[in-house]
């Protein structure tokens, strides 16, 4: 297939795996990158030779450009995926797919009304360990999924991240941060959401920087710190998730998932490989289980050439917009729920996406 031409708009940390996957994935081709600062773009275009930095306006003008990744502070993932989907481009948001449901929901209905394709990170529920377990629970090792548990607990990202403000605004948070890693594994391993509650808190008001080139600076926390959310499947199974910037330590599992026939312990799912574990009903031990699928390394950027490969065939892209959007739906109301001291039933659904195919060659997507 001829490689999908893509631009980047935000050149920061993450930046860096999205340009090596440009190198890696035939699928597609970065060929320019823009960012608020025009020297971060400049850098980025001499360090791994895309051949053009420019201002944003200037990207999505070139007709050539056919899909956007946006990386982007979560504040500003609406705007530039709107003025991205407005000039006829594809969309390729970094988490979350947006700060707020209605501007999820435009974006959605924007695409659809341009005839083009909006996907979201993350992408690394197609990584081996998270497929490898999409495997064992589609053919019954587990039996009927009962109930899952997913926990991140941690003590915020002041101590070491060299701009932490954004983690505790609208748009960050624990759940906002790193939910939709848990989310998103759970939507893929065991189905849609219907129903949630949740109970949420502040902890520490005002946080410390301790790391450079901040040390020193308070940052006013405006976003619950703490979430614990209850999630009814459309299945009938029952998830517990909880996500925390207020613990200093614990001795908690990453994912499991309970059946009728037996658990199921999942990988860290903001990575692609990793261990996965299966204890079957009787036996007196956990088996660790053969990894079936590739992609195990750092693989940001899968989820771009899946939708760089849908894009050639006209087939479903597996991290898609519905199921970005279906995440973002599920964080929020758990939110509301706590504010509110009631169940929230869900307006989205998504479907699970297509498993990949076993015996893929490195860096395809289709046989």
């Amino acid at each position: 297939m001829k490689p999908v031409k893509v631009g980047v708009v935000g050149c920061g940390t993450i930046s860096g795996v999205y340009f090596q996957a440009g190198q890696r994935f035939p699928a597609f081709d970065i060929v320019a990158c823009a960012d608020i600062l025009s020297d971060k773009a400049e850098a980025r275009a001499t360090e791994f030779g895309i051949p053009k930095a420019c201002s944003v306006e200037e990207l999505l003008a070139d007709p050539d450009i056919e899909l956007v990744i946006n990386l982007t502070i979560p504040a500003a993932h609406a705007e530039v995926g709107v003025a991205a989907l407005e000039a006829g481009k594809s969309v390729y948001n970094e988490k979350p797919l947006a700060v707020t449901r209605e501007d999820g929901l435009r974006m959605l209905e924007l695409a659809k009304r341009k005839g083009v394709r909006i996907g979201g990170a993350p992408d690394t529920f197609m990584g081996g360990g998270i497929q490898t377990c999409r495997k064992l629970v589609d053919d019954g090792w587990i039996g009927a999924p009962v109930a899952a548990t997913a926990f991140l607990l941690g003590h915020g990202h002041e101590s070491w991240h060299p701009n932490p403000d954004f983690y505790y605004q609208p748009g960050g948070g624990p759940m906002f941060d790193m939910g939709p890693y848990y989310l998103t594994a759970l939507t893929v391993l065991m189905g849609a959401v219907r129903r949630v509650t949740g109970a949420t808190r502040i902890t520490f008001p005002e946080r410390t920087i301790t790391s450079q080139p901040k040390y020193g600076e308070k940052i006013q926390v405006n976003v619950p710190t703490h979430v614990a959310g209850l999630l009814d499947f459309a299945s009938g199974a029952i998830g517990t998730v909880i996500t925390s910037f207020d613990v200093w330590a614990h001795g908690l599992p990453r994912i499991e998932i309970y059946g009728t026939e037996g658990s199921l312990s999942v990988p860290d799912p903001n990575g692609f490989g990793g261990e996965v574990r299966i204890r079957r009903a009787g036996a007196s031990e956990w088996s660790v289980m053969p990894l079936s699928h590739g992609y195990i390394e750092q693989s940001r950027g899968v989820g771009v050439a899946d939708m760089a490969y849908a894009l050639g065939s006209g087939r479903p892209h597996r991290a898609n917009g519905e199921l970005a959007y279906h995440v973002l739906d599920i964080m929020h109301a758990i939110h509301d729920a706590s504010r509110d001291g009631k169940h929230v039933e869900l307006s989205s659904h998504t479907d699970r996406p297509a498993p990949l195919p076993l015996g893929l060659l490195p860096y395809t997507l289709d046989p």
